[in-house]
């Protein structure tokens, strides 16, 4: 894990930014409308989401294991004098405080080989949703970019069974163009019901 952790360290260092500084536009997409509450963007890089929440009026934590792109975020939202909750840790083994819910928990393009979306899920509020956002499995052989180990990348089924307990409102892959072709994504909105 260190390896990975330096890897990142050292990439988001290479250069003032790895990704861009705005919202992925399916994210965007997605929560742009949402009235904002507790949010957790898990795996959060650079921050843009985070920021980009808190812009909106979410009080957000931000988590990610590389210090060196949460400095980035914590820069941005500090220039645009927005709160954020920066947290550097695994996204694989970190826990939210002792009864912290959220309305909503955004997993974007993180691909880890564990399982982090069934432990995000009983991190919801009641009505909170999950939104994942990543590269699909088939994007491997019929898209560009994204991880080349298959058991990084996302499937319907995976997401499937990561849902369990939650209302599914989307799950489906798309495709999203990019100046070096298209890329496949798989988009996932499930929402924890109350009772």
């Amino acid at each position: 894990m260190t390896d990975r952790r330096q890897m990142w360290d050292e990439r988001y260092a290479a250069s003032d930014r790895v990704w861009s500084a705005g919202p992925n536009a399916e994210v965007e997409r997605i929560v742009g409308g949402w009235s904002p509450g507790r949010a957790l963007d898990l795996g959060a890089g650079e921050g843009r989401h985070a920021v980009w929440l808190a812009s909106l009026g979410w009080r957000v934590t931000a988590v990610d294991f590389s210090a060196v792109g949460l400095a980035k975020g914590e820069a941005q939202a500090t220039s645009r004098r927005l709160s954020v909750d920066w947290v550097v840790a695994d996204a694989r083994s970190w826990q939210p405080p002792d009864g912290a819910r959220y309305d909503l928990v955004l997993v974007s393009y993180l691909h880890l080989p564990e399982d982090v979306l069934s432990r995000a899920r009983d991190w919801l509020s009641v009505g909170g949703r999950l939104v994942v956002v990543g590269h699909a499995l088939r994007n491997l052989t019929q898209g560009v970019g994204g991880p080349s180990d298959p058991s990084l990348l996302h499937t319907m089924e995976g997401l499937g069974a990561a849902t369990s307990g939650l209302q599914v409102e989307r799950c489906e892959e798309v495709v999203r163009h990019t100046d070096g072709g298209d890329a496949i994504d798989v988009v996932l909105i499930a929402r924890r019901p109350a009772g």
